[in-house]
């Protein structure tokens, strides 16, 4: 009994994330693409909600650091203006001459359509489109088709349940939602004893 709440707590929460992950799952059915997670999770709880999320259908992005290269906006904000392609190919060769594809991924954050021309030309494994418009992501999902290269396109940035479908739609492969887990709403469970009915007392 000096664990009910506690465990309670915990079993509602992560009822709540795999109920939340289901919804968003079906929201964008027939469209091939996959909603996943972010490592935008409480501290010490990773495990269990990124558990809890592919239990209700959704998959998992990355859980730590060291298990994709991931090149966001202020690493390319490091590079000088004029010297961002190529100091974004220098890394990206970097990292291919020292682990092979299958073994590291690479992915590119952007913006914009300009800047996914450059990484498109740069062939990481995955570009992520971040709070790019439904229209900007069919642009850029033609682009990548006509340069006759599938990297994977994941979107990302302002995700609900009232767009979703239109980024789907829109061709995305891959949906990342934040809001699976750090914005998540506890199911409500309780624990309640059925009184004995008495026989073999």
């Amino acid at each position: 009994m000096t664990a009910e709440r506690t465990a309670i707590n915990f079993i509602g929460m992560l009822s709540g994330i795999a109920t939340q992950a289901r919804v968003y799952v079906d929201r964008v059915k027939p469209y091939p693409v996959r909603v996943v997670d972010t490592r935008k999770t409480f501290p010490g709880l990773r495990a269990l909600q990124k558990y809890a999320v592919r239990s209700g259908g959704a998959d998992n992005h990355r859980s730590s650091l060291d298990e994709m290269v991931l090149v966001k906006d202020n690493h390319l904000a490091a590079c000088s203006a004029g010297e961002r392609t190529q100091c974004l190919a220098s890394a990206i060769s970097a990292v291919r001459k020292k682990f092979s594809p299958r073994h590291m991924k690479i992915e590119v954050e952007v913006e914009n359509l300009q800047d996914f021309r450059m990484v498109l030309a740069l062939k990481p494994d995955i570009i992520m489109l971040d709070n790019m418009k439904p229209g900007e992501i069919r642009k850029a999902v033609r682009l990548r088709d006509l340069a006759g290269r599938r990297p994977l396109l994941e979107v990302s940035g302002g995700i609900t349940l009232s767009n979703i479908r239109a980024y789907a739609a829109a061709g995305a492969d891959i949906i990342s939602v934040g809001a699976l887990t750090h914005s998540v709403k506890s199911a409500d469970i309780s624990m309640e004893f059925i009184p004995a009915s008495g026989k073999g007392r």
